[in-house]
């Protein structure tokens, strides 16, 4: 049986007191120490977009023409019922839903198609890749310059040359077909982003499920329906609201290859026509902001398909 001794303590020597418990901060203070960092970022980002938007909320209100500074007032509500009520903005309506419907929808399926080629293995595959992709680098008016005059021009353009050359003679493909002539350069362009994302699809579809299709007798064509296509479900979608949101705001092919003529003038165009031709700043800014809140709706809808498809990865992790 062992026995504690009682530790001495020397003449004067206080008495030892428990450690007192390390002193903790807030939970308050402690998440506003971790956000302080992103502090100036958001700064900025409300400086550079969301006063921006304000200062246009409020010029909306107003009947104000630049070339009639004086007679500037307050209008209320009065823009918002001509953006909706004049003629030639529903005319841009329509033409902008057009537009954006006929290259979302072609650039998923050639997207697809191409994501299909590339999940296989072939010799060559990263150069191919990296060729199908160029398209999507290059910058948006460099794009519609390539189109504009080096295959529509009439005169020295490549789709010319090739029907001379097969002897069906020439064609003015921008005064003859302007609306395509302006998807045609936009589907070059956003094919690549949509073949990137269906082909990420793609290569995080599980093996095994394939394989053992494969084995009970499924053929390619079964296989794709069953299976390829409800894993892709969530990567279509994305596609398709991805690539709304960016070409419903396209003003660069539409500037560049029509000027806004002929039947081509969409949403953007019309809202840049109105400001800085007709110098029209109150309705212009009222159109800018149905754009902006169309836009929100449909990327509040992307945003919910991108956080379930990493809930789905979480899950399967």
């Amino acid at each position: 049986m062992t026995t504690t001794l009682p530790v001495r303590r020397s003449r004067g020597e206080p008495p030892a007191s428990p450690a007192a418990p390390a002193r903790r901060r807030p939970p308050g203070l402690r998440a506003w120490a971790t956000r302080a960092p992103l502090l100036p970022a958001l700064v900025f980002l409300i400086v550079v977009t969301q006063l921006p938007f304000v200062a246009t909320l409020v010029i909306s209100l107003f009947d104000w023409n630049s070339l009639a500074p004086d007679s500037r007032h307050f209008a209320g509500l009065e823009n918002y019922a001509t953006v909706v009520t004049d003629a030639e903005l529903r005319d841009s309506v329509l033409t902008t839903m057009l537009l954006t419907a006929a290259v979302v929808v072609t650039s998923v399926v050639i997207g697809l198609a191409l994501a299909l080629l590339l999940d296989r293995a072939f010799f060559g595959r990263g150069a191919v890749r990296t060729m199908l992709i160029a398209p999507f680098l290059l910058v948006p008016i460099a794009s519609a310059l390539l189109w504009k005059h080096a295959l529509y021009n009439p005169e020295y353009g490549l789709l010319n040359g090739v029907l001379n050359w097969l002897g069906l003679g020439q064609s003015d493909w921008i005064s003859e077909m302007p609306l395509l002539a302006v998807e045609a350069s936009l589907v070059w362009q956003w094919t690549p982003f949509m073949m990137l994302i269906l082909l990420a699809g793609l290569q995080s579809r599980p093996a095994d499920m394939v394989e053992a299709a494969r084995l009970d007798g499924a053929g390619s064509r079964q296989i794709f329906l069953y299976l390829t296509l409800p894993h892709l479900r969530r990567y279509l979608e994305l596609g398709i609201l991805l690539g709304s949101v960016y070409i419903v705001q396209n003003f660069d092919a539409v500037f560049t290859i029509t000027g806004g003529g002929l039947g081509t003038a969409n949403l953007p165009y019309t809202i840049y026509q109105t400001f800085y031709q007709a110098h029209e700043y109150g309705l212009a800014s009222a159109a800018g902001v149905v754009v902006v809140i169309g836009t929100i709706v449909i990327a509040t809808f992307a945003l919910r398909v991108v956080s379930s498809l990493f809930r789905e990865e979480v899950s399967r992790g």
